[in-house]
């Protein structure tokens, strides 16, 4: 019976940790996140996901998370020969589309970081969508140069 009510358990875990891996909120599925791991001193860090969408258009307008001082919204521009990271105000979410955040390109941004971000630890993120709402999610932290999210 013990190995029986362990095996039930464990089965149990098993599911939650791979639901983990996705969150909804409305039309909205949020995938794969991760956030880098901090480099030497560096007292800023990004943060990636994919984010689906099975309805009308929606708008990621904000982030928070307890990791910094400040999150913000950011994207890549190049200004010349050079690439910037600007904020910006939203990140558009097409109806039954998706948007990537990713390295390069659209991502959160974790400022004035309290302590550095290591790979391997995890935190959570709050996003809050226009139409949507606002779901939390768990960022796991990857590598310090990390394309992908870390295989949990």
């Amino acid at each position: 019976m013990k190995k029986i009510l362990a095996g039930v358990i464990f089965l149990g875990m098993s599911l939650v940790a791979a639901q983990a891996e996705e969150w909804k909120v409305g039309s909205i599925t949020i995938s794969a996140p991760f956030a880098r791991a901090s480099a030497g001193m560096a007292n800023a860090g990004g943060g990636f996901m994919q984010i689906s969408n099975e309805g009308e258009a929606d708008r990621l307008i904000a982030a928070s998370a307890d990791v910094g001082h400040m999150t913000e919204l950011h994207t890549h521009i190049k200004e010349g020969d050079v690439m910037r990271m600007r904020a910006v105000e939203a990140i558009d979410v097409p109806a039954n589309g998706a948007v990537a955040l990713k390295p390069g390109s659209f991502h959160v941004m974790f400022m004035k970081l309290k302590e550095p971000l290591k790979e391997g630890e995890s935190f959570p993120l709050e996003l809050t969508f226009e139409h949507a709402g606002k779901v939390t999610i768990e960022m796991p932290v990857a590598g310090v140069g990390a394309m992908n999210a870390p295989k949990m």
